[in-house]
């Protein structure tokens, strides 16, 4: 159970490593009320470092595009497809919203532009339209699903369960929660996508961007360029190069965000060293302020880190694995 004294005592902390200069005035702002659910992990090990309700069941909004996007990268793999093709916004698509970026069905664009509108932009209608497009390929080849779209759900769902995903039920490719049924996860099991997303060289160029500029072609003819900007404003601060945003009425502020650090190396002789990568990535659910969490986790993170590496790198503790077995030392 989350300890909301040590928790304002811990955000307090990490703030003020966080603000100088005519910013110190925000030591003394009142921290925010804590986020539903957090778990902030190693990438490297599956450490746990810190975690609060990380097994509760709760709607993670646009976080379940990460899902989707791996779905469309692990596609492209094993059958070679170009994500230089175009796709169509499906009519499905309409009275979809919010529409930031003025959707409409018979629009097109590349499967690379709709992930980078998807991860970027969070946009639901990018989603929408790698999901008829990737699933109808998907039905063709596997016949299982009642059409295209159900197809990739149910990929997405089979993907989360090869992933020990077990809390987790994906009921569309966005996450959008207005019907009555709502797709669910956890903080733990976002955590456990995410590690597998960031294995994809692929998947950071959808991620780390702050901004990129995409093709649509309106009526699939009229091209036009926009420039798409990344809703991850946490971007290049403290190191931070991923993950994903996500919000609903329901969901509340929701993030993922992710920083590597230079690797350690522990030299034995001169032709003998071991190296510890390190990569830190936090999960914020049902937050008030999901980057001034998000950020504060992570500083507490490097600072449990830092600890657990001094003392040994134990493998047993009371955090635990995100994996039932402790990866090697």
């Amino acid at each position: 159970m989350l300890n909301v004294s040590w928790w304002r005592q811990g955000l307090g902390l990490a703030l003020a490593m966080l603000v100088t200069g005519s910013d110190v005035e925000a030591q003394y702002a009142p921290a925010p009320p804590p986020a539903q659910a957090y778990i902030v992990v190693d990438s490297h090990t599956k450490k746990i470092l810190l975690a609060a309700n990380a097994d509760r069941k709760l709607p993670v909004a646009s976080l379940t595009k990460i899902a989707t996007a791996c779905l469309v990268l692990d596609w492209a793999e094993r059958t070679g497809a170009d994500l230089g093709q175009r796709a169509v916004v499906p009519p499905s698509a309409a009275g979809m919203g919010p529409n930031p970026f003025q959707f409409a069905p018979g629009d097109a664009l590349s499967l690379r532009d709709a992930l980078s509108c998807a991860m970027m932009g969070s946009d639901n209608i990018a989603a929408e339209t790698l999901a008829w497009h990737v699933g109808a390929d998907i039905l063709r080849r596997t016949g299982k699903g009642r059409s295209p779209y159900d197809a990739f759900v149910r990929q997405m769902n089979s993907l989360a369960g090869s992933l020990m995903m077990d809390h987790t039920r994906f009921l569309n490719p966005h996450g959008l929660d207005t019907g009555r049924a709502v797709p669910l996860s956890t903080a733990a099991d976002m955590a456990r996508l995410t590690l597998y997303a960031q294995k994809k060289p692929a998947f950071s160029f959808y991620t780390s961007q702050t901004q990129r500029r995409v093709t649509v072609y309106r009526g699939g003819t009229r091209k036009e360029v926009f420039l798409l900007k990344n809703t991850n404003t946490a971007l290049g601060r403290a190191g931070i190069d991923g993950v994903k945003t996500g919000t609903t009425a329901r969901a509340g502020q929701c993030v993922i965000l992710s920083a590597p650090r230079k690797n350690i190396v522990i030299r034995h002789s001169e032709d003998s060293a071991t190296i510890y990568p390190r990569r830190l990535v936090a999960v914020v659910l049902g937050s008030r302020d999901r980057f001034l969490e998000g950020e504060a986790l992570l500083n507490q993170g490097w600072a449990r880190y830092d600890q657990w590496h001094q003392s040994g790198r134990p493998t047993t503790g009371a955090t635990g694995w995100l994996d039932p077995q402790p990866a090697p030392r």
